[in-house]
C-alpha cells in the first residue's frame, strides 16, 4: 500500500486534545501532533483529567485501556509498575492512560468505579470490558490482547 492508500486513524493529541489523522501502519513509529508538537503515543501511560479523557474516548480510533486508581492505594501503587511495562510493550496497539479517581470524583462516579485499581478498555466511544484487582505484567498482557482480539474481529 502506498502512503496515499494507507487507512488513517483517529488519534487524539494528550496534551492539546487535537485530533490527528495518522496512517494505521505507522503506529509504531514517532508520532507527533500536528498542533502542539508533543508524542502522540507515549511509551508510558499519560495522566488524564476529565476533558482530555472525554476527548480519548470520544474521537480516538485506538482503542484506549484506563487504570482508574488513587495515590493511597496500596494495590495500586504495586500495579503500576505492571502497567508501565504492559504499556511500553503494547505500545501502537492501544492508548494506555491513568485516572487518578482522587482528583477525577467525576469520572470515577459517571463509570461507577467502585474499587481500585479498575481497568476498563474503551473502543468506539463506549467501554467494552473491565476488570477490578492489582494484575501482574503477564496478566494485564494476557487480559488487554483478548478484549482488543475481541474489538478487532
Amino acid at each position: 500500500m502506498t502512503e496515499s492508500t494507507t487507512p488513517k486513524m483517529h488519534l487524539v493529541c494528550p496534551k492539546c486534545n487535537a485530533t490527528n489523522r495518522v496512517p494505521s501502519n505507522k503506529l509504531h513509529a514517532e508520532l507527533n501532533c500536528g498542533q502542539c508538537h508533543a508524542s502522540l503515543l507515549s511509551e508510558h501511560p499519560d495522566n488524564l483529567g476529565e476533558t482530555a479523557f472525554n476527548a480519548q474516548i470520544a474521537k480516538s480510533d485506538l482503542p484506549v485501556v484506563v487504570d482508574f486508581w488513587a495515590p493511597w492505594c496500596g494495590p495500586c501503587r504495586m500495579m503500576a509498575p505492571a502497567y508501565d511495562k504492559v504499556c511500553h510493550d503494547m505500545q501502537g496497539r492501544a492508548r494506555f492512560v491513568k485516572v487518578n479517581t482522587e482528583v477525577e470524583q467525576g469520572l470515577a462516579s459517571k463509570y461507577n468505579i467502585r474499587s481500585i485499581p479498575t481497568m476498563a478498555v474503551f473502543a468506539g466511544g463506549r467501554e467494552i470490558a473491565r476488570q477490578s484487582g492489582a494484575m501482574s505484567v503477564t496478566d494485564l498482557t494476557l487480559w488487554v490482547s483478548a478484549v482488543l482480539l475481541k474489538t478487532s474481529s
